[in-house]
This record gives structure tokens, sequence and C-alpha cells, in this order.
């Protein structure tokens, strides 16, 4: 087990942060860490991180106690925060390499790095500019390079993507799904559910300060959704149609809107071919499957109400 917390208390003032948390992550995993402002996250990685203490529970990090000041156990890790950790007036090459020597990586070793990480990330072709000049999706790709130059066991990363531009995200999502796949332990927090979907393959959605659901995408939204709905655009539709469909297995409902029908189904009912069946004599302008999302199921635990009382 690369990082765990048990029964994680954390408290700030009369306000709890973290209840009774619990979370680990395995060697060589992608977790991703999701749940709605104020709802825990960024504490959860300062207690793992060992930038805050607890009030009760015990954190570990490659299985020994997080406790104090522990530089042995920090330099075996990468943070990349939502707040870009740059120095403006240095250029990327020489923020790379400031990192680097932070860590103790050196010499030719470092040269060889700073290289390497400008080569991945793009930015080879801005390696003496300074980051003041850059726009945010260079900015970013720059905050991840900072992080990984020391070749990190274990990779953090706080809203890496928020406001930069298609490109960028892309190029920051590809780059992490090759260090996951060179063997890197990844933690992945956003609010971008189809970043985490595309990346990680266990997912703990937190509120409360509590984990209330966890498992791979496809087990959260099976376990919280029961319904799926589908969109059948038909010319002249009967009612002998929509009694048809009503009757098939699985079908909850079908309700039309002239020639457009919805139809909602028992997730994984798997019917679709039947109500196509029935449609064949008609016909058909159009069929739109909306399929239960990772999305969906994150509003169906944490509720669609709008959150601004900031992040704990």
């Amino acid at each position: 087990m690369i990082a765990s917390m048990t029964n994680i208390v954390k408290r700030y003032g009369a306000h709890t942060a973290l209840d009774h948390m619990n979370l680990s992550i395995a060697k060589g995993e992608t977790l991703g860490l999701l749940g709605p402002n104020g709802a825990g996250k960024s504490t959860a990685i300062r207690v793992l991180t060992g930038l805050t203490g607890t009030d009760a529970g015990e954190a570990q990090l490659f299985g020994k106690k997080m406790k104090g000041n522990q530089p042995e156990l920090k330099r075996r890790i990468g943070v990349v925060p939502q707040d870009l950790a740059l120095y403006e007036t240095l250029s990327a090459g020489d923020n790379l390499a400031y990192f680097g020597r932070l860590y103790g990586v050196k010499g030719a070793a470092l040269k060889s790095r700073v290289a390497e990480v400008l080569d991945v990330l793009g930015l080879s072709d801005v390696a003496k500019k300074a980051p003041k000049k850059f726009s945010g999706g260079m900015k970013r790709r720059l905050n991840i390079g900072c992080a990984v130059m020391h070749k990190p066991e274990l990779l953090i990363l706080d809203e890496p993507t928020v406001g930069i531009d298609p490109q960028s995200r892309n190029h920051i999502l590809d780059f992490i799904e090759q260090m996951a796949r060179e063997g890197t332990t990844v933690i992945y927090t956003s609010h971008y559910m189809e970043e985490v979907a595309r990346l990680c393959s266990r997912i703990l959605i937190m509120d409360a300060g509590r984990v209330i659901a966890e498992g791979s995408v496809e087990e959260i939204t099976r376990s919280v959704l029961f319904e799926e709905t589908m969109t059948l655009e038909v010319k002249d539709p009967s009612p002998t149609l929509l009694d048809g469909i009503k009757n098939i297995q699985g079908v909850i409902s079908c309700e039309a809107d002239r020639g457009r029908l919805t139809i909602v189904s028992t997730a994984g009912a798997a019917n679709m071919h039947r109500i196509l069946e029935l449609a064949m004599p008609y016909v058909v302008l159009g069929v739109t499957a909306h399929r239960p999302t990772l999305e969906d199921a994150f509003l169906a635990l944490t509720g669609k109400k709008l959150r601004d009382g900031g992040e704990a």
C-alpha cells in the first residue's frame, strides 16, 4: 500500500473538515478524488502529504506513519497544487532545474531530466522564456513538470487543468497517462468528470468530510443510478407503437411529444434492439441513448444545489 488514511478526523474550530475519513491507494493505481466544494478533498491531500496534523486517526505513507516533518517520505512524492507554484521571472528550464535540485537531482542527471520534461510537456521551444509571458495552459504544464523532476513514486494532482485550453488539457492528460504506465501511483482531483473517468481506475466521492461512494465508474453508476433514457424520433407514431414499447420488459415509461418518444428503462435493461424492432414499420428519424454517467452519479450522491462555501 502506497498511502492510507484510517478514521482521520480533522477540525478547524467548530468545522469538521474530515469526519472519520478512510482512504487507501495501492502501488501503480490511479485514484480519482471527487467532491463538491468544501467536501474535504484539499484537507485530505494536506494530511496525506504531512502538511497538516489530525485530531484523530492515522495516515500512512509508504508503510510508515505520518508524523511531523518527514523529508525522507516527502521526497518520494510530487504535488501539483491548484495554485501555481512557479517563479515567474525564472525561465521554464530554470524553474525545472530549481525544483529538481530541491529534490536532490544534480549534474548531468539534472540537465537530462530538464530536457526530458520540457520535451514531454511540449515546452522545449520556450525553455529560455519566463512563465510570466506564458498562457495559462503552458503555466499549468510547467507546474506539473516541476512536481515530477525527481520521478516521484506518488504524484498528487489537485485540479491541474483548471481554466486552460483544450490542447493543453489533452497534453496534460496524455502526460499523466504516460506517468501511470511507467508505474507512478497517481491521486487526481478534478471537477471535470470526463477527465476522472478517462484517467482513474478507481474513484472516491467525498461529501462533508466522508467517503460516500467508492469503486470504478461502472460500479458507482450502477449502484447509484437505476434508470437510463432513450429518445426515439419517429414520423407519425401510433398509439399501438407506444403501447408496444411500454410492454417491453425493463421499460418504465414511454412519453410522446409529437414524433419524439422519450423512453425510460431500468439501467442495464439492454432493450434498445427490441424497441427498434417495434419501430421498424415506421420512419425512424433519430435515436439517442443516454446512459448513466459519472456526473449523473455525482449529482445523485451530492445533490444539485450550488455550494460556494469554499474548499476544505
